[in-house]
């Protein structure tokens, strides 16, 4: 194939292969067609990757849209928020114009003022004349005003009423898009924002630490007892996660069986405490059926953490940290290991999928 998206990558700088391969089909850079084209780029579907290919140089949005609620259910969502972006706008749009009619009224009626004094002012009309005639113009005027002034209060309140209504539901809209639907943890989308953020305050680098998490043998888990099985284990993995740790610890599924802590406000020896604290509440929690007496336990899981310090941003902190899980997952799994220099690796991960 010709088209961009079919190459294999080799560069080890994958995001900035997925935008220029964006870029040269003319792709919209938003979140969800990134997410399309890391997947396809990535070669994670054979198929995914012929679809996308297959649409050329010059995809539409409701091409790729098409295909990202076929392989991503949570799609629907992101598109979902643009169209209550684009309604808050529009509500927007028309208070600004209700406001410019109503500046431009309030304008005239000032004009009308000034004209008025003048008259009032000028020695040439009789005193009836000025009066009788400033009060016909006044009353009629200063009525209108008032009129359109109600209406324009009406009108304003209704607006914000719909603005509301609208900022509401982008509101849910931006929870779930960044709600993992399998766990209810943040996804992918939410850590990778959380975690840029990270840097965003150096005076907290050396109590911020990056904790990433991976279910043991879960592939063999799949393999045995089928997915519907391993989804109902990620989904108690995640609950217990959630569990044993603080309500302010960040915690996302950040793919497959991976699951990442951002603990805030503890020191390398504390977050190992915490780590432990879940690896070991894990291993003790029984996995049965409670209905046909199945057995699907134990269930580990290997951690590897990085403190923010160790670092100089976000892509080098996920890489150490997960170089340290890897070290863990050969060291034997179950186990968790803090980064150290030395620490080496075969391979590397992006952390960035869904910023740019």
């Amino acid at each position: 194939m010709n088209t961009p998206i079919a190459q294999k990558v080799q560069a080890p700088d994958i995001a900035a292969q997925v935008a220029y391969a964006m870029r040269i089909m003319g792709v919209a850079p938003i979140p969800r067609n990134y997410e399309l084209f890391y997947e396809a780029y990535i070669g994670s579907s054979p198929k995914l990757t012929r679809e996308v290919a297959a649409l050329g140089n010059r995809a539409s949005q409701e091409e790729l849209d098409q295909i990202g609620r076929q392989y991503f259910g949570h799609h629907h969502r992101a598109e979902a928020i643009d169209g209550a972006h684009s309604k808050l706008v529009n509500q927007l749009e028309g208070l600004l114009q209700l406001l410019r009619q109503e500046q431009t009224s309030l304008e005239s009626y000032n004009q009308l003022l000034d004209e008025t004094y003048s008259r009032i002012s000028n020695k040439n009309n009789t005193s009836a004349e000025i009066i009788r005639g400033a009060i016909n113009v006044l009353s009629a005027a200063t009525g209108d005003t008032i009129s359109q002034g109600k209406e324009m209060v009406e009108t304003v309140t209704q607006r914000s009423r719909e603005m509301d209504v609208v900022r509401r539901e982008l509101d849910e809209y931006k929870r779930i898009a960044n709600t993992d639907s399998l766990t209810q943890l943040s996804n992918r989308r939410a850590f990778d924002d959380r975690l840029a953020a990270i840097y965003d305050n150096a005076m907290l680098h050396n109590v911020t630490a990056l904790v990433l998490a991976d279910i043991d043998h879960f592939k063999k888990i799949n393999d045995t007892y089928g997915h519907p099985v391993g989804d109902k284990i990620l989904a108690s993995v995640g609950s217990i996660i959630r569990a044993s740790v603080r309500k302010d610890i960040f915690i996302a599924r950040t793919g497959g069986e991976e699951f990442a802590m951002i603990v805030e406000g503890n020191n390398q020896e504390e977050v190992m405490t915490i780590a432990e604290r879940v690896r070991t509440t894990l291993e003790h929690t029984p996995f049965k059926n409670s209905k046909t007496g199945v057995n699907y336990g134990p269930i580990t899981i290997s951690l590897g953490l990085c403190m923010a310090s160790e670092a100089d941003g976000p892509a080098e902190l996920y890489s150490k940290a997960d170089i340290a899980l890897y070290c863990a997952k050969n060291g034997g799994r179950n186990r968790t290991m803090p980064f150290e220099d030395g620490m080496k690796k075969d391979f590397s991960k992006s952390w960035l999928i869904y910023r740019k």
